[in-house]
């Protein structure tokens, strides 16, 4: 609606027309508000109209026909009369979806079959997708708040009371590999703006709901290299590649691999930068104590306390044992 300068604005009752009829949360609980009242599951007029909602809010703009309808409500074993059946249902969920409205709400007939108007409803699972979508386009600091969003809207599970219906738990399926995949997008994503503390959190909420996940675990171990945590990372590794070997009998990709090599160079250096450390440390303390008490006063170097002397030793005594006997 286009508003001309020194207008008043749309009326009350254009507002109204130009929002969503519906606006309806899929993730968690099922929950419809309808222009300010609230129904649950059970307002809803029983589980079969309830199935229906959410099969067709599932397809969200696409119809589905009779014939699919009575496949999957009744999984593939429909009563004597499920048409008729079929179709009172269809009349009590719009009773109580779009009172006054019959055929013109969200609900709607088509040839054969029924559909949600897309622009009559808010569905929480569709602006998820969306967000995704968009991400998935634009640049890491333009993509990052969406997959924020995205996966705020998708703390919970979808269907969540829907517990029984095979169809049910495989939209659930295909779900929660959509919120993996954003999650590892997110952890991805960053990375390439030095977010590492996020990076490894997305990455390790991926893993949470797909453990042998490659992509994920690559996120992870990518994210804790590049946070300067090479001793975490090397043990992501070698968590996944025994996890992978037990479970599937194979190994690690290219990728992975090459993340292992830099970070056991890295490990090396580390240790060298550590060795070096302790070892100028022993040295000064070793001149402090040889030197003569009317040396010159740049050669002054404060005593180290115990336990910092205690740890070069320890860091030096390894190093030592390492390379000669090899443990």
């Amino acid at each position: 609606m286009e508003i001309t300068q020194g207008s008043p604005g749309p009326t009350v009752q254009q507002r109204a027309a130009a929002s969503p009829a519906l606006e309806i949360r899929m993730l968690g609980t099922l929950r419809v508000d309808r222009m300010g009242a609230v129904l649950g599951a059970h307002h809803l007029g029983g589980p079969k109209p309830r199935q229906i909602l959410e099969l067709l809010l599932l397809h969200l703009g696409t119809p589905i026909s009779k014939e699919r309808l009575i496949e999957l409500l009744w999984e593939g074993h429909p009563p004597a009369e499920a048409q008729p059946t079929l179709e009172s249902y269809v009349c009590v969920l719009r009773r109580h979806l779009q009172p006054g409205a019959g055929r013109t709400g969200p609900l709607q007939t088509v040839n054969g079959g029924y559909v949600m108007e897309k622009s009559l409803v808010d569905l929480d699972l569709d602006r998820f997708d969306a967000l995704f979508r968009h991400a998935q386009q634009s640049s890491a600091s333009e993509a990052l708040p969406l997959l924020r969003e995205a996966l705020a809207l998708a703390a919970l599970p979808l269907l969540g009371d829907e517990l029984v219906p095979a169809w049910a738990a495989e939209e659930r399926t295909l779900h929660a590999a959509r919120v993996t995949a954003a999650r590892i997008l997110a952890a991805e994503t960053a990375t390439a703006l030095l977010l590492t503390e996020e990076s490894v959190d997305w990455a390790n909420q991926a893993l949470v709901g797909d453990p042998l996940n490659e992509h994920a675990w690559t996120a992870l171990i990518l994210g804790l290299e590049h946070a300067g945590r090479h001793a975490e990372g090397l043990q992501a590794f070698e968590t996944f590649r025994r996890a992978l070997d037990l479970e599937l009998g194979c190994a690690p990709g290219t990728a992975l691999r090459a993340a292992q090599a830099r970070l056991l160079q890295a490990t090396a250096d580390d240790e060298f930068s550590d060795v070096l450390s302790a070892l100028f440390l022993l040295h000064d303390q070793c001149q402090r104590a040889v030197r003569s008490p009317n040396g010159p006063a740049f050669l002054h170097v404060e005593p180290a306390a115990p336990d910092v002397l205690r740890e070069a030793g320890i860091v030096l005594d390894s190093f030592l044992r390492r390379a000669r006997f090899g443990v």
